[in-house]
């Protein structure tokens, strides 16, 4: 075998496809440079999904005749210096434009403010023309035409045209959320226009363009900060989810990027208020010194590695969650407009036909509430000997059920609270609010469910949890640096009741685990805690655990529908929930209650 050094243009074209994968990453590799030049306004053309043609054109500062010469060499760029801890442009590799050019027809032209022409250079699979004078504006047009012609298999990789003009379309509008202060156009054959206006300082209204504009009235402020990691953006109520995560946005330093670290820290924040199937809206914005972050590791630089990545993973959970018990319990705005579209003609499913409900309905119901057992039998696969490890989470719901059963006085100034004033139960399970500017509906077993189980997180976090010992303390063997890694966390796993101590090289004593799990795989669940301690260096997973458990108790220990409330256990009820962080949803991430205001009301009945 003779070792021979590559030629110039299939190096190129080999670092284009780890680079260029799509017509896509070229959009944004083009738009990257754009920003880093200063554009404040930036049109993006195309035809063909991109695989016909694709241009860029900014208002930045240019470049003159040398700079074209160089920025279509490998390795030439004007954004790095000598080291990769500073990294703050979008761009450093100095790849792109050569990547591109050696698998497509790349075009350039460019002109700087005070030069007397622009100039034009042009690379043809991999072949660079010279560099000559050309008419046009301040700024610069990278014009991009047969992508991948060069290189036909990676064409049989692409999707149809459809796919990829809508891939670009995503990727224009994270670039959009980004930088609010630019102006963005997308436009071409193979679509319609997409305008994005600059927005300056107001980053919501940004996101309210891309986003759509209901979600700035579900937003939620985000500002927290741990060590030297800022997070700010903004978070949607739990009520308010879609159907995938396509709508999580998260940059870092500006820096748009699809981290699996993020987003899984995204999903664990709203853990217990969000349906299963269902995800959040969020844009998360992390801001923190280049030199903790390395965005060098991935050539679409769309992933990142963090040098302390559970502090990242801890400020991301606690800060959705503060803002989340701070304003999260709120109705979405979705759920009001469900409703309204249900009462018009034509609405709901299959349409909405108004009859009378028998008036029993429709009444304050009063008659005496039949008692209901402070709590409940365990859950589904638990055996009935752990019943007594229970007594002590039990106890939250006991008096959850004690708390609505005491007389209260009727709530008559619906000025006062935020959820009003009890008027009717309907169907024994539905209560009717009337607030000041509107009416609430809320789902009794539901609010309940998750006033019960936020006493149980707060006894979670309050003490050290009840363990049980094991009559025989149970080893587990593991490799030497995953024992190092729990060990590290055994102060933390103690308080949750899973007591961990050395046994020797590659060996771990289990002697307690915690009591509200019952009989559990002890082998299993370290190997799991392990290899999340190497993954984000949390042991979160068992707290997570627990809280899965509390809700199970929590559902079981509830108001069950059907139960009839008298009217100062209903207004108990409301007044619990305004006090409750989280009451907007129930463990299973659905809503609570739905809210009505008066003029939504009024627009039922054309009075507005």
């Amino acid at each position: 075998m003779i070792i021979q050094q590559l030629p110039e243009t299939l190096v190129n074209q080999i670092a284009a496809g780890e680079v260029i994968e799509r017509p896509a990453s070229a959009a944004k590799e083009l738009i990257e440079n754009a920003i880093d030049a200063g554009a404040t306004r930036i049109d993006i053309a195309t035809a063909g999904g991109g695989k016909t043609l694709l241009r860029i054109t900014d208002n930045g500062m240019g470049m003159d005749a040398r700079d074209l010469e160089l920025a279509v060499r490998r390795h030439c760029t004007s954004k790095l210096k000598t080291s990769l801890d500073d990294i703050k442009s979008l761009g450093f590799r100095g790849e792109a434009l050569p990547s591109i050019g050696s698998v497509a027809r790349l075009t350039i032209t460019s002109r700087q403010a005070g030069s007397a022409s622009a100039f034009q250079i042009s690379v043809e699979g991999g072949k660079v023309s010279d560099v000559r004078p050309a008419p046009g504006n301040v700024g610069t047009v990278v014009e991009v035409r047969d992508l991948f012609f060069a290189t036909p298999a990676r064409l049989k990789f692409l999707k149809t045209e459809r796919a990829e003009a809508a891939a670009i379309t995503e990727m224009v509008k994270r670039m959009a959320i980004a930088f609010p202060t630019i102006r963005f156009v997308l436009s071409g054959l193979d679509r319609s226009t997409l305008e994005l206006g600059a927005t300056g300082d107001d980053h919501l209204a940004r996101i309210a363009q891309v986003l759509g504009p209901e979600f700035r009235d579900n937003a939620i402020a985000l500002d927290a900060v741990r060590e030297d990691v800022h997070m700010g953006g903004f978070a949607g109520v739990p009520t308010f989810n879609r159907g995938n995560s396509a709508h999580q946005y998260a940059f870092v330093n500006g820096r748009p990027v699809q981290d699996k670290l993020v987003l899984s820290a995204i999903r664990g924040a709203y853990a217990e208020t969000v349906p299963f199937g269902r995800y959040p809206v969020a844009v998360l914005s992390l801001t923190l010194d280049p030199a903790l972050v390395d965005v060098n590791v991935h050539p679409a630089k769309s992933d990142v590695r963090f040098r302390d990545p559970g502090l990242v993973r801890g400020l991301i959970v606690g800060g959705i969650r503060e803002a989340l018990a701070r304003e999260g319990d709120r109705s979405s705005t979705a759920g009001a407009d469900a409703m309204l579209r249900a009462f018009r003609p034509g609405g709901g499913n299959g349409g909405f036909t108004p009859r009378p409900a028998p008036a029993a309905h429709w009444r304050m119901e009063t008659s005496p509430s039949r008692p209901i057992p402070a709590w409940q039998p365990p859950a589904p696969g638990m055996s009935e000997s752990s019943q007594g490890r229970f007594d002590s989470m039990a106890a939250p719901a006991a008096r959850m059920e004690n708390a609505i059963s005491q007389p209260v006085p009727e709530a008559t100034d619906t000025g006062r609270f935020r959820l009003g004033a009890a008027r009717a139960q309907l169907h024994a399970n539905y209560i009717v609010a009337q607030t000041e500017d509107g009416l609430v509906i809320v789902d009794q077993h539901a609010a309940h469910e998750r006033l019960v189980f936020e006493d149980m997180r707060k006894a979670l976090t309050g003490r050290r949890l009840p363990s049980q010992g094991l009559l025989i303390p149970e080893i587990v063997d593991l490799p030497e640096e995953d024992c190092d890694r729990l060990m590290a966390h055994a102060d933390n796993l103690d308080r949750l009741g899973l007591a961990i101590e050395r046994f020797g090289p590659g060996a771990i004593a289990v002697r307690e685990t915690p009591s509200m799990l019952g009989e559990v795989n002890v082998s299993g669940l370290l190997h799991q805690l392990a290899d999340e301690i190497a993954e984000w260096d949390t042991a979160d997973g068992l707290f997570a655990k627990l809280e899965h458990v509390a809700a199970t108790m929590a559902c079981h220990g509830s108001v069950r529908s059907g139960r009839v409330l008298r009217p100062e256990e209903m207004n108990a009820l409301l007044r619990k929930m305004e006090d409750t962080p989280g009451s907007g949803q129930c463990n299973h991430g659905r809503p609570t209650y739905v809210e009505l205001k008066l003029s939504d009301i009024e627009r039922l009945f054309g009075r507005s």
